[in-house]
């Protein structure tokens, strides 16, 4: 006898939303925030382990900005054809050895090496994770699990840091690498049992990174990225000497706290928006951030407004990562995940180049100039925002 089956929720048009796979996602993005930032908390006791100055330690941030930068692209290439879980499963398995390594080393060089395998990593997991979240939901859905899979990133910086920064001090500088490596073990689990697989593409269809550049909304996209990752670290990196020199020094932690929870608030409000206003989201994100340069500009001795900047900031960057890599994803089309890798490469080569930036405007000018400076570079970002309207930040997506 013949068996009746009831339909499915997404036979009949309503698929169910996987948070628990795009939470294992979120997670996957935490850990590759955090192991970036992570030396900044813990350089004395880090550079003293390694037999090196503060400067040098510091450099391990830069080196893994740089690993992202240099295999991101030809990486992306190589695996096109792979499994996205197995490859994400690999990159996971390169945080946790590159941690380990991190926190075992006394030796300056293999330190360096181990972070540049960071990076690597980081590179080969930013440029698929956001494909990989697109491709869980259906197209109405896709903005909303964007925002789940990139809260992993304020996360990091709100929490994260500051948690690992008052693990190195009380315990010992190594002790939040080793947390990371634990971190990473347990994602690989739960990516192992939660998400499920998408198939990389076909030998034949694989898509080279200059095929995607031709295309017509791809090249806005990454202007807009590069200039305001650009305008972002000028001040984000330098944002502990400013306020020192603002005579608000001990208010840092306060200040990068509403920083971050406002960052949590805006990828919210992404998510709810961005599949109808994604264009308005980006230009008002900009204004934003913006506006929270000019207070500083301003007013950088006024706690008050200087956490009030830090929220206009937080809500202003929050929603960044989301957008960008959206909009890159919607420009790209079926080639994506080339316009992705792209993405992430410009973003890392941002990220040093505005840690070389604010440093020679500090030199220069002073801290003073540094809230200037993002607004100088914010004028072209907000400027190509609105001129894309037919591709890149269209009026209306499809």
């Amino acid at each position: 006898m013949a068996t009746t089956q009831l339909p499915t929720p997404a036979a009949r048009g309503r698929s169910p939303f996987p948070l628990p796979s795009l939470l294992a996602l979120a997670t996957a993005v935490f850990v590759t925030a955090l192991t970036e930032t992570l030396p900044a908390g813990v350089l004395p006791g880090m550079g003293g382990a390694l037999g090196v100055g503060e400067s040098a330690a510091g450099q391990t941030v830069t080196v893994y900005a740089l690993g992202t930068a240099a295999t991101a692209i030809p990486l992306t290439a190589a695996t096109a054809g792979w499994s996205r879980k197995r490859l994400l499963l690999g990159a996971m398995a390169g945080f946790a050895v590159a941690n380990t390594v991190t926190a075992a080393s006394t030796n300056y060089p293999l330190t360096i090496a181990a972070r540049f395998l960071a990076g690597v990593a980081a590179g080969l997991a930013w440029a698929l994770l956001a494909g990989y979240a697109r491709r869980l939901v259906p197209a109405g859905q896709q903005g909303r699990a964007m925002a789940v899979a990139m809260a992993g990133v304020p996360v990091a910086l709100s929490l994260g840091v500051p948690v690992g920064t008052f693990l190195g001090r009380v315990l010992a500088w190594w002790v939040p690498f080793l947390a990371m490596t634990a971190l990473a073990v347990g994602v690989i689990g739960w990516i192992a049992a939660a998400l499920p697989d998408q198939p990389g593409r076909a030998d034949g269809d694989r898509t080279p990174v200059r095929r995607a550049l031709a295309l017509p909304g791809v090249r806005p996209v990454l202007a807009v990225t590069v200039l305001l990752v650009l305008a972002h670290t000028v001040l984000f990196t330098f944002v502990a000497p400013f306020l020192d020199r603002a005579g608000l020094g001990t208010a840092t932690d306060s200040v990068l706290l509403v920083f971050g929870l406002a960052s949590l608030v805006a990828i919210w409000f992404t998510g709810v928006h961005i599949h109808r206003r994604l264009r308005w989201l980006t230009a008002g994100g900009v204004l934003l951030i913006a506006a929270a340069a000019a207070l500083l500009g301003l007013w950088p001795d006024g706690s008050p407004l200087v956490h009030l900047a830090a929220l206009l900031w937080g809500l202003g960057w929050g929603g960044a990562p989301t957008l960008l890599q959206t909009a890159a994803g919607d420009a790209g089309g079926a080639q994506a995940d080339a316009a992705q890798a792209a993405l992430v490469t410009l973003w890392n080569v941002a990220m040093a180049g505005g840690g070389v930036a604010g440093g020679l405007v500090l030199r220069r000018f002073g801290t003073g100039a540094l809230p200037w400076t993002v607004l100088l570079l914010l004028v072209p970002v907000l400027a190509v925002v609105l001129g894309a309207r037919a591709h890149g930040f269209p009026a209306r997506r499809t």
